[in-house]
């Protein structure tokens, strides 16, 4: 069968474009949110307290991500910062999921772990993710800053933030245009927390 390359470079163009522009348009409405956000984190780090980030599928890698970066480094060698991921235990959330229910697999990880003062990252695209909510509640019982990651309207997961949490909401309804625009925001705050804690600029070659 032939496959038309025309067709094959015009489809990866109209990704592209897609991707930038949905880039564009979150840098627009989004940047007082990460700015916010990159506050809390600061400060939750300097005080001594502790990341978390959920998410589900691809969000779930980009949780791990973000934890990995924190644990050992972005762009820069640095001290080692706290940060778990509550998406990596196979063996925690299997035994969550088959004892009680997968909805409540990242919500009785926090209140087994999560202190007063430590931050949620909760990543969904659709807002509506069941485990998410619960996650995000169970963050709210123990005192727990939520940054909620989102994209289509914002889902559920707008509805039950409180006024301390927040919700940096892609402006798209396209899961993948979504979620690679969490990863920029992503990479920006840990860019962020790199440049204010120990000072490392990028040097131009």
């Amino acid at each position: 069968m032939h496959f038309p390359m025309n067709d094959i470079i015009e489809r990866v163009k109209y990704n592209f474009s897609e991707s930038i522009q949905t880039k564009i348009s979150a840098a627009d409405l989004l940047l007082p949110m990460v700015g916010a956000a990159s506050e809390r984190l600061l400060q939750c780090l300097l005080d001594g307290h502790k990341i978390m980030s959920c998410g589900n599928g691809g969000s779930a890698c980009d949780a791990m991500r973000f934890s990995s970066e924190m644990l050992n480094r972005f762009n820069h060698e640095r001290p080692s910062l706290p940060a778990i991921t509550l998406t990596a235990d196979m063996a925690t959330i299997t035994s969550i999921a088959n004892d009680t229910n997968y909805a409540e697999v990242f919500a009785k990880q926090i209140r087994a772990l999560g202190q007063r003062g430590d931050i949620l990252l909760a990543l969904s695209t659709s807002g509506n993710s069941v485990n998410i909510l619960n996650a995000i509640k169970a963050a709210q019982d123990r005192n727990i800053l939520t940054i909620a990651l989102t994209g289509h309207d914002g889902g559920k997961i707008a509805s039950i933030l409180q006024e301390q949490d927040i919700e940096i909401r892609v402006p798209s309804y396209e899961t993948a245009r979504i979620q690679e625009t969490h990863l920029v925001i992503l990479h920006s705050l840990c860019d962020i927390v790199d440049h204010m804690l120990f000072g490392h600029e990028e040097v131009a070659i």
